[in-house]
């Protein structure tokens, strides 16, 4: 299936954003049949005094489109106050919608509807793969107070965590961390545990702990999971020459993306009771990796910037003659196999043009003045999981 983006009032975003990490573009599936498709309308800026990162006022279009026809179901135009990222999508038809401290939740209707509040800023969303749980990162001066209405803020937290692989600076640790990091329950809005970082961190959670990877000697890394209910699992051992990002695809399968010594990456899956069940390679021409996953975890796609050399040839910041182009590789999560290879354009350095659907059967991609979906046999289920080593 093919839906021309042009009627649709979408124009490809200029080479200009390469390498700034803007988020214009927003594909997901809502179910099987229906996608919502946001996009960043043109036009001028108005920006507002202060920061110029979240200064930034822009309009996002936004679209629900029926499938096979491209039809426009619902149709909106929201505002957002900076460049990051803006929508999370849920398994039920509803998706999450940030702007600024505000989180709200919209449906098919293209309502939103107040849902959570921060005393500053939001930074970052993550969602378990049951998405019983929300990971979020606000920036809260310590000072600030909190108003009615808005979730708790640890005034007196201490930082307990820092991004993997890094130590803070001297200055940094005389410094207040002014990011809170929170897990909540998403019906809820309960908080469930709560710290201080001097920067934003990765975190990937499922319903049972968190993911942390820890270097050992040279090369070496650990993959634990630490358990909310308190001790630890090994999950797993790998090599990387660099930190390594880990996901859960599902609640039972995680995914560390560790980097070659020649160069490119190395993706390992491992599951919760501690067996590698697969790993696959990539080019070292090739920059960027996002992970778009399904909502039943069976399939997930890996997007990346495809550069004209190796990525260990580039000292500097990447511009747009350093881009060939941006592949779209399909897997399935039980094995590794790939399901699909696609192109996607116009090239998205922070994501956003690939959508998997909720059973891992339909695939789209951005690409060529089109939204394709593609039809994918059905993915295999996932192999039961044994018992890990574990602190519990």
């Amino acid at each position: 299936m093919t839906i021309p983006v042009e009627p649709l009032g979408f124009t490809p975003p200029g080479p200009i954003y390469l390498g700034q990490q803007n988020t214009l573009v927003s594909l997901d599936f809502l179910d099987e049949n229906r996608l919502l498709f946001t996009f960043r309308v043109p036009g001028l800026m108005h920006r507002e005094t202060g920061d110029s990162a979240e200064g930034v006022e822009r309009q996002i279009r936004a679209l629900v489109l029926t499938l096979p026809a491209g039809t426009v179901q619902a149709e909106a135009l929201w505002t957002v106050h900076d460049r990051a990222r803006y929508l999370w999508m849920l398994k039920d038809g509803h998706f999450l919608f940030r702007d600024r401290e505000s989180l709200q939740q919209g449906d098919a209707a293209l309502d939103l509807k107040p849902f959570l509040r921060f005393p500053g800023p939001l930074l970052l969303l993550g969602l378990d793969p049951s998405q019983h749980f929300l990971v979020t990162q606000s920036r809260e001066p310590a000072e600030a107070a909190n108003k009615p209405g808005e979730v708790p803020s640890p005034a007196t937290s201490a930082a307990t965590l820092i991004p993997d692989g890094q130590k803070p600076s001297k200055q940094a640790a005389l410094e207040q961390p002014d990011v809170v990091v929170r897990i909540l329950r998403r019906d809820s809005g309960q908080v469930m545990l709560v710290s201080r970082t001097r920067a934003t961190v990765h975190l990937a959670i499922n319903p049972d702990g968190y993911l942390e990877s820890l270097r050992g000697n040279g090369e070496k890394w650990v993959l634990n999971l630490n358990y909310f209910s308190g001790g630890s699992a090994v999950l797993g051992h790998f090599d990387s020459a660099c930190s390594p990002t880990v996901e859960f695809i599902s609640e039972r399968e995680a995914l560390a993306t560790a980097c070659s010594p020649s160069g490119g990456h190395h993706l390992v899956a491992m599951d919760t009771g501690g067996r590698r069940l697969w790993e696959s390679r990539s080019s070292s021409s090739v920059a960027w990796p996002l992970l778009v996953r399904s909502a039943g975890g069976l399939r997930f796609a890996r997007e990346t910037v495809v550069l004209n050399r190796s990525a260990n040839d580039y000292s500097r910041t990447l511009d747009a003659e350093d881009v060939k182009g941006q592949l779209v590789r399909v897997f399935d999560a039980a094995d590794g196999n790939p399901a699909l290879e696609a192109p996607a354009s116009p090239v998205l350095d922070a994501g956003g043009n690939v959508a998997v659907s909720p059973s891992g059967g339909r695939v789209a991609v951005l690409n060529g003045g089109a939204i394709q979906v593609f039809e994918l046999p059905s993915p295999p289920s996932l192999p039961e999981s044994g018992s890990a080593e574990t602190g519990r």
